[in-house]
């Protein structure tokens, strides 16, 4: 039997370290962020390296299911993850101290003065979340991409759906007129398929900047909402669906000093003040009624410099992370797959 790592957990594929360090929490728990938030995507990871080995574990078949525990060799890991074992001891525990004593000085970028500010930790953040999405992208198009072209186009990825299916072009929830028209969105140049930034985008509605796929997500989302089947929201209707996920939110942002109140908020985006919030005014509302990876690393920077500015300067010093090692690398993680699935089966 391969040797196992008791400090390694599973959730589905990924793994979660654990390490030399004890915990230091000052006597109490560090609450989830996902369960505080209520949100069903999964929680960033801090280290490169971490994400590094987890992608290897998964290529390497080492990634056991529902909680099977994983063999983690160093020399395996150490040959094809760059700098892997300077940081992993022969039983797979990661150093989690000598990993913050190097990521440390990485974050410390502008001004490099000794301390980790919100917005350094949150840029650190937000690139790990745009190399997850990445990552994803391309596996996708490696595992679609029929014709090798590094395109995808709309049978590539929905092979389910027939020509028939397509000429009929039914827009109920989850047909293929339906999802075309998401698709037509997302293909920017009408080439008819998706290059890469198209098909990340396309993949990833939530964190892309195009205007015309923010918009089919809200619609979509309005129809839950939309409880006199008017097309847009009226006050008891934001305040009733959406305040309470704008709020959740909302107190983790660095620059919100008082969450306003629903109707403050309602009027606030009601910009032609016709007392209805239209599809293109909630746009604003985007990462707080549907997040995405990056609106979540934006989130989780703020919780983490909740969870360990002990002196409350807003700032994090190497003591202070140190200090708090496992509010940094106990996250769990879930398979990419249910993250794909969460995307389909929401929208």
């Amino acid at each position: 039997m391969a040797r196992v790592v008791a400090y390694v957990l599973i959730t589905i594929t990924f793994i979660v370290f654990i390490t030399f360090s004890p915990i230091n929490n000052h006597g109490r728990a560090t609450p989830a962020l996902n369960r505080r938030l209520g949100s069903k995507l999964s929680m960033p990871n801090f280290d490169p390296l971490v994400v590094k080995i987890q992608r290897v574990a998964e290529e390497k078949g080492h990634a056991g299911e529902g909680g099977d525990a994983i063999d983690l060799d160093k020399n395996s890991y150490a040959k094809e993850v760059e700098d892997a074992g300077e940081y992993l001891s022969d039983d797979g525990r990661l150093n989690i101290t000598l990993r913050l004593l190097f990521l440390f000085p990485l974050l410390d970028k502008q001004p490099k003065d000794g301390l980790i500010s919100f917005e350094e930790l949150e840029a650190w953040n937000i690139d790990q979340a745009r190399d997850r999405l990445a990552y994803m992208t391309q596996r996708e198009i490696q595992s679609r991409d029929k014709d090798g072209d590094g395109a995808i186009s709309f049978k590539e990825y929905f092979p389910q759906f027939s020509n028939d299916d397509i000429e009929k072009n039914e827009m109920e929830h989850g047909e293929a007129g339906w999802w075309m028209e998401q698709f037509r969105n997302a293909d920017v140049d009408r080439n008819g398929t998706l290059d890469f930034d198209e098909f990340n985008n396309f993949l990833h509605p939530e964190d892309c900047k195009n205007e015309e796929i923010q918009k089919w997500i809200l619609r979509e989302k309005l129809k839950r909402m939309d409880d006199d089947l008017d097309g847009k929201l009226n006050l008891a209707e934001f305040s009733k669906y959406a305040y309470d996920s704008y709020k959740s939110y909302a107190e983790f942002e660095s620059n919100v000093a008082r969450v306003p109140s629903a109707p403050d908020k309602f009027f606030e985006l009601d910009l032609n003040k016709d007392n209805f919030l239209s599809v293109e005014e909630l746009i604003p509302m985007i990462q707080y009624l549907k997040p995405g990876e990056l609106s979540y690393a934006k989130h989780y920077t703020s919780y983490l410099i909740q969870e360990t500015d002990d002196d409350g300067d807003g700032y994090l010093s190497l003591d202070e992370m140190l200090n708090h090692e496992y509010t940094f690398y106990g996250t769990f993680f879930q398979d990419d797959e249910d993250y794909d699935d969460e995307f389909h089966d929401e929208l």
